[in-house]
């Protein structure tokens, strides 16, 4: 089936999600694929999950679009069975144990790198502001860079943001509240990144000198940050075009299958430096 309109849920504040760079260049990255076949994203924002189902419920009845990307995704995510029992086509952005075709980034390997990286600084005690604990991605994060720190013997303290400016601030007061109080910091995204240095900037605490600063979701706000941040990188338009091709593929009739999505790799810029003596 070529053509049409692919849905794209998002469950959350339409004025938090409308300064997340990720989405933006993510959407981009799936019209671009979308678009030889005559097909675009219809992009809708939801209070909660009760609306997001019921979106599904109304777009599968009234035939409004080809198929859905389903994101974010959750421990015990009801959104997949959701779509299939609607018979709405369906990729998943991220891991999931079911027959449904998923793009899936490598977010273990991204809290490696960030892990080996700023234990090679010489940092001994590492933070780390995530996202919200429910999200399998999280999850993923948190598996692996506490396995990687216990390998290089680095103590790391985790506390849960929610990807807006306001909780990368309070991660970021949480954080240097506890003791020992960390040299480095990784936040789940940029949004919170950023917020968090013009924090400590700020306050006067100087960045890399007293702390270094790592950002997930590389974006055009970590470059121009003052100073620019350093980030784990991924190339969400091609992350987008992944998705965007796995959805033509679902449509062709092809079975589900896992496809890898883009390497990550990280960007060094002012934000980090050695751990102070």
């Amino acid at each position: 089936m070529a053509g049409g309109l692919i849905g794209l849920v998002l469950t959350g504040s339409a004025a938090r999600l409308g300064v997340e760079p990720f989405f933006m260049e993510l959407i981009a990255g799936m019209e671009e694929a979308l678009a030889p076949a005559g097909s675009t994203v219809l992009l809708l924002v939801v209070p909660d999950l009760a609306a997001e189902l019921a979106t599904y419920r109304r777009w599968a009845d009234d035939r409004t679009v080809a198929a859905v990307v389903v994101v974010n995704l959750v421990h015990d995510d009801v959104r997949p069975a959701h779509v299939a029992g609607l018979g709405l086509p369906a990729v998943l952005a991220g891991r999931h144990p079911g027959p449904f075709a998923r793009v899936v980034t490598d977010d273990a390997g991204a809290m490696t790198t960030a892990i080996e990286t700023l234990s090679a600084l010489g940092h001994r005690v590492v933070g780390r502001v995530s996202g919200p604990a429910d999200l399998l991605h999280t999850a993923e994060r948190t598996s692996a860079i506490r396995a990687a720190a216990g390998r290089r013997g680095v103590a790391v303290t985790i506390v849960e943001g929610d990807y807006s400016a306001e909780g990368g601030v309070r991660g970021l007061r949480e954080l240097l509240a506890s003791s020992p109080a960390p040299t480095a910091i990784v936040f789940d995204n940029d949004v919170m990144a950023v917020a968090a240095e013009q924090e400590l900037i700020r306050s006067g605490v100087p960045v890399p000198a007293r702390v270094s600063l790592l950002a997930c979701d590389d974006s055009p706000l970590c470059e121009l940050a003052v100073p620019p941040l350093s980030a784990l990188s991924t190339d969400v338009h091609e992350h987008g075009l992944t998705l965007g091709r796995a959805v033509l593929g679902v449509l062709r009739g092809e079975p589900g299958r896992e496809h890898p999505g883009p390497l990550i790799s990280i960007r060094r810029r002012e934000s980090t430096g050695p751990a102070p003596a």
